[in-house]
């Protein structure tokens, strides 16, 4: 009897869990679609509680909708505890986190006034968008370009690294030049301009005002524009060493970890049997 009670939980598990993690069933993606339309809504509802006329006239209806969002929203990250085999691995994941995020600040304002504005990080959990539909080639290229950003970090490393003295050699070179009488008061401040004007950004707040400073100031402007394409190429380059693979959307039911290829039988992250 309790072997048969054991088992039919375990089946209980097994169904919430394909239920609220995966995409794979209608019902999986009924779920998401519900979810995201939740988020969405809970997010709308926060962004117009903070305005303060429509909080003066509907403010005790934004209130109600807001804690009906929470109170729905605990049910779901209480589920999601309830069929994971290992729910701290869960919660200390990035979708976990994110979960546990979106229901505290709501409860921290009955203590905290004004703490249940920090709901709109809500948003955050639409990310699960990419499980909703089901876009596994999508899914198989943001693997793709990750893979590249991995083998690409050290190049980038050192590419912020020469920028970094770059910015700091230009920045010395204009407060020598210009000086405190035209705005470049310190090295710093020097810095500052120098990253402003190497990223093409040019807020114009501080700008040379002599002759040579402003050759430095185009030097810096040409070197620049040749400075953002290398980065691109660095990743370009990765892009078209690394190998794609079909992603499914499946996740693991220890670790809830995704980005599983499609014929996977294990967990690569924890080797759970998916």
């Amino acid at each position: 009897m309790a072997h048969n009670r054991s088992y039919t939980t375990a089946q209980w598990q097994q169904k919430l869990h394909e239920i609220i993690f995966e995409a794979d069933t209608p019902a999986g993606k009924l779920f998401d679609v519900i979810l995201i339309i939740s988020i969405i809504l809970s997010v709308i509802t926060v962004l117009f509680d903070s305005v303060r006329a429509v909080d003066e006239r509907y403010g005790n209806i934004l209130l109600v909708v807001e804690w009906f969002f929470t109170l729905l929203f605990t049910i779901e990250y209480a589920f999601r505890l309830m069929c994971v085999r290992h729910p701290t691995k869960y919660m200390i994941s990035f979708f976990g986190i994110i979960d546990l995020l979106a229901i505290i600040p709501t409860y921290l304002s009955i203590i905290l006034p004004g703490s249940q504005f920090l709901i709109v990080i809500r948003v955050l959990r639409i990310l699960r968008v990419f499980r909703v539909f089901k876009l596994v080639q999508y899914l198989g290229e943001a693997n793709l370009l990750l893979k590249a950003l991995r083998a690409s970090r050290r190049k980038i490393m050192v590419f912020l690294f020469v920028v970094l003295n770059m910015v700091i050699i230009f920045g010395s070179l204009m407060y020598v030049i210009e000086g405190e009488q035209n705005g470049f008061t310190s090295i710093p401040r020097s810095i500052y301009w120098a990253i402003v004007t190497l990223t093409t950004v040019g807020y114009g707040d501080i700008s040379p005002q002599t002759n040579i400073g402003q050759i430095l100031a185009s030097m810096i402007m040409i070197v620049g524009y040749a400075i953002i394409a290398v980065p691109t190429g660095i990743v370009t380059v990765e892009l078209s060493k690394a190998t794609g693979h079909k992603i499914s959307t499946q996740a693991c039911p220890a670790c809830s970890t995704e980005g599983h290829d499609s014929d996977a039988t294990y967990c690569k992250f924890c080797g759970s049997k998916l």
